[in-house]
């Protein structure tokens, strides 16, 4: 069995607010814990104005209010916009609300434009160079205290919060390898490099105290529908937000147009939405088949930004059925 788990960016769709948003993500968080879904991850993006996910360990707090078992996390935290110690607190407290469910990703992306992130953090020293050091020093916060430990984080130590490490190069993959961590790569925006990736994490992977084997997690933009005409559709909100970006006009989630073949036209066939799979549920078991096929990965998160809330929930329930027609649930 391959596990799926979700990626929400709380996308803001036009004519709608940031609350509207968060109220939405968690009503998603809701429905993939009801569909069996093992993880729930927000990532954390800034000065976007189609994302409402900014403060994500907030945001988390939010969405997680009310669910009982899937894993909540970060997909990721942008560990140059902070202090390890910060996150370290953050996180912590969010293991004491849901314990033994928190999932700590991290990237050093800045998840922004370089004026926003100045801003967040005043000034670049350290940054992108120092993310190794800082993920050390992240992790030492969170494992349980040594006698003499100066600094603690309160909440935080001791919880011995999973780290994931996140990359869409080849990056991530060399360091999730030497720290011997678990590996997500953004295969949903950076499909380009995964196999390269995937296979010098696996093959370069150091056994540590946090993890035996190497564990890769690949992102999956999967639109879901009845029809594969209907997934079509509501596929072109994603089409049109990625057009927008590369044009540097982000902006909200647009709706859905139907004149999809022209948009699709306008996307390079090797671009970031290459390996999407859109459709209804035959074509997404095809698609799905395939990705696991090819790609041999250890879990799939997925992630579909859709316009009506409605319809990103049904997309979900329906990947969901797919999963269990593949994978059956052993018998009790």
């Amino acid at each position: 069995m391959v596990p799926l788990s979700v990626l929400d960016l709380s996308p803001i769709v036009q004519g709608g607010t940031p609350g509207q948003s968060l109220g939405a993500s968690r009503e998603l968080a809701h429905a993939a814990e009801r569909f069996g879904y093992k993880r729930y991850w927000l990532a954390e993006h800034h000065n976007m104005t189609g994302i409402a996910s900014a403060a994500t360990a907030v945001a988390l707090a939010y969405a997680g209010e009310g669910t009982t078992r899937i894993r909540l996390g970060a997909g990721g935290v942008m560990l140059p916009n902070h202090a390890p110690l910060i996150i370290a607190e953050q996180f912590g407290t969010l293991e004491a609300v849901f314990p033994g469910r928190i999932d700590l990703g991290v990237g050093r992306a800045p998840g922004t434009d370089q004026l926003t992130a100045r801003a967040l953090r005043r000034n670049l020293a350290g940054g992108v160079d120092q993310f190794p050091q800082e993920v050390l020093e992240l992790m030492a916060f969170l494992r349980d205290p040594v006698p003499g430990q100066a600094i603690r984080a309160v909440p935080g130590s001791g919880s011995n919060i999973p780290v994931w490490i996140l990359g869409s190069s080849l990056y991530g993959a060399q360091l999730a390898a030497a720290l011997g961590l678990p590996f997500a790569f953004a295969s949903h925006f950076a499909p380009q490099m995964v196999d390269q990736a995937a296979a010098l994490y696996r093959n370069e992977f150091t056994p540590s105290e946090h993890l035996a084997r190497p564990h890769v997690m690949l992102g999956l933009n999967l639109v879901a529908a009845e029809t594969d005409e209907e997934a079509k559709v509501l596929f072109t909100s994603i089409q049109q937000a990625f057009l927008n970006l590369h044009r540097g006009q982000p902006g909200p989630l647009p709706p859905p147009i139907e004149d999809y073949a022209s948009l699709a036209g306008t996307l390079s066939p090797d671009g970031p939405l290459s390996k999407a799979v859109v459709g209804g549920p035959e074509t997404v078991r095809a698609g799905i088949e395939a990705f696991v096929e090819r790609h041999r990965p250890d879990e799939i998160i997925v992630t579909a930004q859709i316009y009506d809330q409605a319809k990103r929930i049904r997309s979900l329930e329906i990947a969901a059925g797919v999963r269990d027609a593949l994978w059956p649930a052993p018998a009790a």
